[in-house]
């Protein structure tokens, strides 16, 4: 079931704000290379092997860089776990950097709480029970902080 958005609530697996998604269409540029999604970069990050990188660069969705990932898991960088936060942050900022109409849904999101409502993840989202993380959100409304510390 889909989260409908309140005063103080912004949910963006799906709707009107679905440019917080990572699987949204905004190409983005990381580390001198163009990426199709930023969930693209993101799984980048997760490999040194070439090959691996070189499949993901040509993975036509974010689902099939998602899937190619998964199929790797083993030949992730060592500190993946301890770095995996900071990565996403920092490619949510080159996101909003890149693309006026993300930074601009960003802002117009105001104080409301940013919330993934993916059924499937209860790391990124919010889980099957509504009772996950949900760090996306939280990463998000870090960056917003930061954006808008910037703007004043």
């Amino acid at each position: 079931m889909h989260g409908l958005d309140t005063e103080q609530q912004i949910f963006f697996y799906e709707q009107e704000f679905y440019v917080f998604s990572n699987f949204s269409s905004f190409k983005l540029e990381w580390k001198g290379e163009m990426w199709m999604t930023s969930e693209h970069a993101y799984h980048s990050e997760k490999f040194e092997d070439e090959d691996i990188l070189e499949q993901l660069r040509n993975s036509s969705s974010a689902h099939d860089s998602m899937k190619i990932a998964y199929a790797y898991k083993d030949k992730y960088r060592k500190n993946w776990d301890e770095v995996k936060l900071q990565v996403m942050k920092d490619i949510l900022h080159a996101k909003v950097e890149q693309h006026p109409y993300v930074k601009k849904k960003l802002l117009e999101s105001g104080d409301k709480e940013l919330i993934e409502n993916s059924w499937r993840d209860d790391f990124w989202g919010w889980g099957p029970n509504k009772d996950g993380n949900n760090q996306l959100g939280k990463l998000w409304m870090e960056v917003r902080d930061e954006v808008r510390s910037h703007i004043n």
